[in-house]
């Protein structure tokens, strides 16, 4: 099923994100993960690439395998490194294998990039040039935002308006990277409005279940730490039992407000952990329940 259809028939829906394995032999144990995950019936599942197309194969591969198991696979497609036959390959390996979603993507830079070199041999330098040739093979696209702004913009304005030609370009949905303070979310939101940008936007929640998830956090994504957070993680960084406990309950707080506000996608960033997934779907599953008018809830 399409994201875009899926959207129109919920209220809230709830996905997960996994990601593909770095090397082969960890193949199978992600792939447990993943089919782990899918017990859970999220609505979709995210599938990373990753930095310049590393895990191009395993990315279709593992949503191949979440697709044959009945829940809505979001492939994810990067430009870096990747020449337009390529990417041509690619989208007609998806499009064999059955996948009806791609999530449009710039990449990141890769670390081992050599001074001078072409990293965007298709022409294609930003996930807008992406989104035609993706709609073009009949895929719904998403497209990725940053609450806070992306940590290589000059400012929330311009990030802002690069998101505007993005959608402009045919992106049917968007989702956030991962935040800790709602308030930030709320905020931009307000400014997706008032820019003309009316696509639904899925908040991106990352659980921090380990105190030392922080800092990585902050250099990936750009963002603030409230200092809820940061004092929960001082409390309970000597016990991992509690710290989990702490980090789960944090999570779901952030999606109990969001849903409470109208916030219709909650994305979780699983790193891959089905327990953490588990978790705070049992804290959650009678809200959902509710919300999306279950019978019984």
């Amino acid at each position: 099923m399409k994201i875009s259809s899926l959207l129109q028939q919920k209220k809230v829906t709830l996905s997960f994100e996994v990601f593909p394995p770095k090397k082969q032999d960890d193949f199978d144990s992600v792939r447990q993960s993943a089919a782990e995950l899918v017990s859970l019936h999220p609505d979709f599942m995210s599938i990373t690439y990753g930095a310049g197309g590393s895990t191009q194969l395993n990315t279709a591969e593992i949503a191949s395998a979440i697709q044959g198991q009945e829940t809505t696979a979001l492939a994810h497609l990067t430009c870096v490194r990747a020449t337009k036959e390529q990417l041509e390959q690619t989208i007609a390996d998806l499009q064999k294998r059955g996948i009806e979603n791609v999530l449009a993507l710039r990449g990141d830079l890769p670390k081992d990039a050599t001074e001078g070199e072409n990293l965007f041999p298709s022409g294609m330098s930003h996930a807008s040039d992406l989104v035609p040739l993706l709609k073009q093979a009949g895929f719904c696209v998403g497209g990725a935002c940053y609450p806070e702004g992306h940590p290589e913009s000059k400012n929330r304005d311009a990030d802002i308006e690069n998101l505007k030609h993005k959608v402009d370009a045919g992106v049917d949905f968007l989702t956030t990277q991962m935040f800790f303070d709602n308030d930030m979310l709320y905020s931009f939101l307000y400014r997706l409005q008032s820019a003309g940008i009316h696509v639904p936007v899925m908040a991106g929640i990352m659980p921090i279940t380990n105190a030392n998830q922080v800092s990585r956090m902050v250099d990936l994504s750009n963002a603030y730490i409230p200092r809820k957070l940061l004092s929960l993680c001082d409390k309970f960084r000597g016990s991992r039992e509690a710290m989990w406990q702490a980090g789960i309950a944090y999570a779901t707080g952030q999606i109990i407000d969001l849903i409470s506000n109208g916030v219709r996608g909650i994305h979780i960033y699983t790193m891959n952990k089905p327990k953490v997934a588990q978790a705070i779907l049992r804290n959650v599953d009678d809200i959902l329940a509710a919300t999306n008018g279950v019978v019984g809830a």
